[in-house]
């Protein structure tokens, strides 16, 4: 197919362009946006799958059917990149895996595949439950906890531990503000996530100074890393050590941006995966007896290995059926390179591509009563039946998370062996709030009663 051709064979200049929601002159559809983005993601769907509109200034067009997804993330993914409103992050997490195209990327993900291989996976699974046993052992019986700020000290740990071989709990309050200041200054629900950085509100002047103390944190993580007495084998000395084919170390600017990229990217999305699952779990007794039934009958009381996942089948589903309901990387973007024709319509070169999971996810043309947190929908038939890229948590095509299995694990392993100990009750039983920053996370506390078991 030529860029000037469709898939139908026509010319995609003749296409019509998407539909669209009214807006007004210059601020287009930002008001509406800014007022509830969810409410407006909500409304898109009204218009059909493949529906345009604009914000800041900034040409949008959102995909809600998996057939165009995949068309972006796999079948013609080389006719987009990564969207300019997405590089708004580059002052903070530069160049690293995340953000980086081209050569660069694929040079970077080579030299850090081998600390994602399966094995060596399994080599960070004694850190993932130990930590987590370590933290449930931290409540007292009767305790009322915020629980997102627990997992994120939690899973910080587990990375800095099990990527990177260093203890950060001492510097985990400068890595916290600028994980908190990042998605400030992305809420889709205010104006700062439209301004320049350089605009001296508030958000913006505690964005810079997170982001300076967060640097000094990473400068001081490498250079600890560099006066260790030998070279290890984790992911930073894989960093520090790896060369390309011309036989180049990573300069200290890109040790950088893949030190920042795993730290924020690689302890915010699982802290946030399980902060849902026990709400999940909280709000749904049965789905959380069937867990616990099941730890008790694989584990019989003891911590779980990476061994025992296969058998701990149900407390997989409730990871999957976690991350469809609530996923914590809730939209994927993208930019069209050149002018695309998807779903009959013509997205023109330069307009940035919503691939919104939070949506597709929800949609009652994939899932039966989507709504409903259900871990035993996902039977062997129902995942046959469901097309494609309805679910997609981790992205997909070149450019999924390298950290899945990763995350998979960890996620795995901390929910048994936190669930074996304790059990946590929601304080507010009302509508769970979120905001849409860099992550989708909740606004506010997440308050639970801590039970002994």
């Amino acid at each position: 197919m030529t860029s000037s051709e469709s898939h139908s064979g026509e010319r995609i200049e003749d296409r019509p362009l998407p539909p669209r929601p009214d807006g007004v002159p210059v601020a287009g559809n930002t008001v509406q946006f800014v007022r509830d983005p969810f409410a407006f993601y909500d409304g898109l769907a009204e218009y059909g799958d493949v529906v345009s509109y604009s914000v800041a200034g900034e040409e949008f067009c959102t995909l809600l059917h998996p057939d165009h997804v995949e068309q972006v993330l796999v079948t013609d993914e080389a006719s987009f990149g990564k969207s300019e409103f997405v590089q708004d992050a580059g002052d903070f997490l530069g160049n690293g895996l995340l953000l980086s195209e081209g050569d660069h990327w694929r040079r970077q993900r080579t030299r850090m595949q081998p600390a994602f291989y399966r094995e060596r996976i399994a080599s960070y699974a004694a850190d993932m439950a130990d930590f987590a046993a370590e933290r449930a052992a931290s409540w007292d019986d009767g305790e009322t906890v915020s629980v997102l700020p627990g997992m994120k000290e939690l899973t910080l740990a587990i990375l800095a531990s099990s990527l990177f071989d260093l203890d950060v709990r001492g510097r985990s309050s400068a890595i916290r503000d600028a994980t908190r200041a990042i998605n400030d200054k992305a809420d889709a629900g205010s104006v700062d996530a439209f301004l320049p950085d350089w605009v001296p509100t508030p958000t913006n002047r505690r964005f810079r100074r997170a982001v300076d103390d967060f640097d000094d944190v990473i400068a001081d993580l490498i250079a600890q890393s560099r006066g260790a007495d030998e070279a290890g084998d984790d992911f930073l000395s894989i960093l520090l050590t790896a060369t390309d084919d011309d036989g180049e170390t990573m300069s200290e600017s890109d040790l950088r941006d893949e030190l920042a990229t795993f730290l924020f990217a690689g302890h915010e999305t699982t802290s946030l995966a399980l902060t849902y699952a026990w709400v999940c779990l909280s709000e749904n007794p049965d789905a959380r007896e069937k867990l616990h039934a099941e730890l008790a009958d694989v584990l019989g009381g003891d911590r779980p290995t990476m061994a025992d996942l296969a058998d701990l089948e149900y407390t997989e589903l409730v990871v999957k059926e976690t991350l469809r309901r609530y996923p914590p990387a809730y939209v994927v973007f993208r930019e069209a390179r050149e002018d695309v024709e998807i779903g009959g319509y013509r997205v023109p070169e330069g307009t940035t591509l919503t691939l919104p999971q939070f949506e597709i996810h929800n949609d009652e043309r994939w899932f039966d009563d989507p709504e409903a947190f259900r871990p035993a929908r996902w039977t062997e038939e129902m995942a046959e039946s469901l097309p494609d890229y309805a679910y997609f948590p981790f992205g997909g095509g070149p450019r999924h998370c390298i950290g899945m299995r990763f995350a998979y694990a960890e996620l795995q392993l901390v929910l048994a062996t936190m669930a074996q100990r304790v059990t946590l009750d929601r304080v507010d039983d009302g509508p769970l709030d979120r905001r849409m920053g860099t992550t989708m996370e909740p606004e506010g506390d997440v308050e639970m009663v801590v039970t002994e078991r």
